[in-house]
């Protein structure tokens, strides 16, 4: 025996931090030969094959050990050559396979340094699982970060799940350990067993990993999600080229769970659903999708907002390639796609990211900082350069390898403020003293700049509910880099003065022209989302006052409103049918509501021509961030609760008149002041009769007169139907 006595304690106790410069094959110090080693459990003889070296000497191991470590010499070779190992086991069943200690790490120096600075933008190439072939070799290659472990083993059906058969190196300081290992492919299932830094052996996942059994059970797949053939090309090169500031964007918001599913217990698959789900984004002339959380989630109630494999999409609907599937389909049906992206916080899982080696790696160990008081999850410590390359590389990883076009990043503000959710000693104030988080901050403006450089034209969302300034402004103006936040102020106003009685309405119409005070401080998108129809808040069409006829009409009134009002557009699935009941992710949309009567049938065709004229009208999109975009003609009959404004864009070329009416009494001869002269043309009324409305209108249009009325040159005299909005477009 070479080694000495604590090199053999190490290797029996699957110790040692580098295993690989004890097994498998080296020089012997003396050059008189070369030694190999290998530790194979259960194993009753242990061979050496050489694979290329035309002296075809066997060299037999010895054991060394009970436990299954076996060494052998041979004075015949004075280099290291290739070999497999020829493995008795003791049922005198025998296997050839190359051995995993003899190959070289698959990650070079500059990788890991750009790891440790938070640099390596695609680390998703280095860490985790990759299928790859070495010398001729095919298996996969496994790394992962865990820098306070004593040792990490990959463990899965191929060696019983035993950590003593592909112990890990570790590679120097930067906490990353790695082994490649022959003969594992695709689909194959492993975990990490750890020893962790106070000695317990655990199995974890890998936070790298692509793929991951069904829930609840919880292993990773080895996948590779580069085969896919994509054919959106054509989309790709426009999306690099648009500004989605000055473009239509109009979102159907869809949990994939739930749209619709085959019967009470099954969903349908990511490629099962795409035919459907695009020909009817197509219908109804959405220009983009906004899936909840597709990344894998051990939790189904939680709709995907606790995520426990942040690179993999849920196995819930099928593999990776199904899902880039659904996006190319989508694509090449014109129609874009979001994900909503959780970076705020993780589960608790013993399995997943918590305390992954034993210590608080991704989170705070302070749980003032690192424990999540709604949600009961864990808070990444943003200020750690790993996890810091973890989260803005699996943004990046989303836009590339699965071609998504934007990130709505879920719960903003309890990433921001140290003392979200927090009462007074249950948190920390930042180096200033300040609540500001100031690793959040510079987290996300790191996160924008990679994605928006990276991958040009992709957008990022903010969902940030607080007054925090410049979240859609570059981060060198000091801004948080955002492409757009959502207008939670509007949602709440609108709402909340929508279910309101018509009666006391003229109360309350600062609700809806409140938000124009503060348009121009960011770039608002306009969401009523799945957060309004949950938690006991009912349907859309719950919550509107009245009848039948009258919830209806208000609701038509409520989403034209929204749909012609300056931002881009976010309405969650089953808004557009008028569903009855609180959103259940359990269960399907009712789709049946389309078959009863004409309410429903009519609200979804009021939404598919609103899309249909806003997309064709560049006055609703083109100028909603610019000062001259939009003004309002009145917004100060409080008594009957109408208002009127113009959209319009710079050139003048495109102008809408809008004007809502937002009590049940159907208004005539309603004079409404016009920026110009000619005949405007009704092109919208949510009152029309094919929408269920009592198909009030103005007989195709008006004819402007030289009369100046609301400070405007020229008017025309309106009938205004019950309950309604109305728009008209200048006849040139």
């Amino acid at each position: 025996m070479i080694l000495t006595q604590g090199e053999l304690e190490s290797l029996i106790h699957v110790l040692h931090r580098c295993p690989h410069q004890l097994l498998g094959m080296h020089p012997l110090g003396d050059g008189s030969g070369v030694v190999v080693r290998a530790l194979v459990p259960n194993a009753k003889q242990v061979e050496v094959h050489p694979v290329h070296e035309k002296d075809k000497t066997v060299i037999k191991l010895q054991r060394l050990h009970e436990s299954g470590l076996f060494e052998g010499t041979t004075p015949k070779a004075n280099r290291v050559y290739a070999y497999d190992l020829v493995i008795t086991d003791f049922e005198g069943k025998t296997r050839r396979t190359r051995d995993a200690y003899s190959f070289l790490p698959t990650l070079g120096e500059m990788d890991l340094y750009l790891f440790g600075q938070g640099n390596e933008r695609r680390i998703y190439d280095k860490l985790g699982a990759h299928l790859r072939v070495i010398d001729g070799v095919a298996g996969t290659s496994f790394a992962v970060w865990a820098p306070n472990a004593q040792r990490v083993s990959v463990v899965g059906a191929f060696n019983n799940w035993d950590g003593r058969y592909h112990s890990m190196r570790s590679l120097g300081a930067s906490g990353v350990w790695e082994i490649f290992i022959p003969g594992v492919g695709e689909a194959t299932l492993y975990k990490y067993e750890i020893k962790n830094i106070r000695g317990a052996l655990v199995l974890k996942t890998d936070p790298y990993g692509f793929f991951f059994e069904p829930a609840p059970k919880n292993a990773s797949i080895v996948w590779d999600n580069t085969k896919f053939t994509w054919t959106d090309k054509e989309w790709m090169k426009r999306r690099a080229e648009q500004n989605a500031l000055r473009a239509p964007v109009s979102i159907y918001e869809v949990h994939l769970g739930s749209w619709r599913k085959k019967n009470s217990y099954e969903s349908f698959s990511y490629r099962e659903i795409a035919e459907p789900l695009v020909e009817y984004c197509r219908r109804m002339n959405f220009t983009h999708v906004e899936f909840l959380p597709i990344s894998e989630h051990a939790f189904y109630p939680s709709w995907g907002y606790q995520v426990t494999g942040f690179y993999s999409t849920t196995s819930r609907y099928g593999t990776p390639d199904e899902f880039q599937y659904l996006v190319n389909a989508l694509h090449e049906a014109g129609i874009g796609v979001f994900v909503d992206w959780v970076p705020a916080h993780f589960p608790r899982d013993d399995w997943a990211l918590a305390h992954f080696d034993g210590t608080a790696l991704y989170e705070h160990e302070d749980p003032r900082k690192g424990a999540h008081q709604d949600w009961v999850t864990l808070i990444f410590n943003f200020g750690r350069h790993e996890v810091r390359n973890f989260l803005a590389a699996n943004a990046l990883f989303w836009c590339e390898r699965f071609h998504v076009d934007g990130l709505r990043v879920d719960a903003v503000a309890s990433m921001l403020y140290l003392d979200y959710s927090r009462k007074e000693g249950e948190w920390v104030a930042n180096e200033y003293g300040g609540r500001e988080n100031l690793e959040a901050v510079e987290f996300l403006r790191h996160f924008n700049h990679v994605v928006h450089t990276e991958s040009p034209g992709v957008i990022t969302i903010a969902e940030e509910s607080t007054a925090w300034p410049l979240v859609t402004r570059p981060p060198y103006l000091g801004g948080l880099g955002f492409s757009f936040k959502w207008n939670m102020g509007w949602m709440h106003d609108t709402l909340s003065y929508f279910q309101r009685n018509a009666v006391y309405r003229k109360y309350h119409q600062n609700d809806l022209t409140f938000a124009m005070l503060y348009h121009h401080n960011e770039n608002f998108l306009l969401p009523l989302s799945h957060d309004e129809v949950v938690h006991g808040k009912g349907s859309l069409i719950g919550r509107m006052p009245g009848d039948d006829w009258q919830q209806f009409a208000n609701l038509r009134t409520l989403l034209g409103y929204q749909w012609l009002f300056p931002g881009k557009k976010l309405l969650f699935m089953g808004g557009e049918i008028g569903q009855r009941s609180e959103w259940n992710a359990n269960q399907s949309l009712d789709w049946h509501l389309l078959e009863m009567g004409p309410y429903h049938r009519g609200l979804q065709r009021f939404i598919e021509d609103a899309n249909k004229f806003y997309k064709a009208t560049p006055a609703l999109w083109l100028g909603d961030y610019d000062y001259d975009g939009f003004f309002w003609v009145d917004c100060s009959d409080h008594e009957n609760s109408i208002l009127s404004f113009v959209r319009q864009t710079n050139d003048r070329t495109s102008r809408v008149l809008v004007i809502l009416n937002l009590t049940p009494v159907p208004r005539h001869n309603y004079r409404v002041g016009l920026p110009e002269g000619g005949f405007w043309k009704e092109v919208l009324n949510s009152d029309a009769d094919i929408y269920g409305g009592s198909n009030l209108g103005n007989l195709g249009g008006v004819n402007a007169e030289q009369y100046q009325v609301h400070s405007q040159p020229w008017s025309a005299q309106f009938s205004l139907p019950p309950l309604s909005v109305i728009a008209f477009t200048p006849v040139h």
